[in-house]
């Protein structure tokens, strides 16, 4: 039981490291959305898996993607609430 929740813990670890080498503020400056999508899907993952009750990792599937889905629409309201960035024009 402990070995099975060091894997999980060391597999989300993995994940979130590889997934925030793809939110660069060069591409995409206004990056809440993505941070709050994958946070909400690790943090459903989390409360899915541990709630009472069989087939664990069929609720830990869907409270990923229900904390996907939240945590998406809560990054992009402070996306849209945050003002552009204003371009400086770099090398001159």
């Amino acid at each position: 039981m402990k070995r099975n929740i060091l894997k999980i813990i060391l597999a989300s670890g993995a994940s979130i490291a590889m997934l925030s080498g793809c939110t660069g503020t060069e591409a995409m400056p206004s990056n809440a959305t993505q941070t709050g999508a994958v946070t909400g899907a690790i943090a459903g993952s989390v409360i899915g898996y541990n709630t009472k009750g069989h087939n664990k990792g069929r609720r830990a599937v869907i409270g990923g993607l229900l904390g996907a889905a939240v945590g998406a629409g809560v990054g992009n309201a402070i996306d849209s609430q945050n003002p552009e960035p204003e371009q400086t024009g770099g090398w001159q």
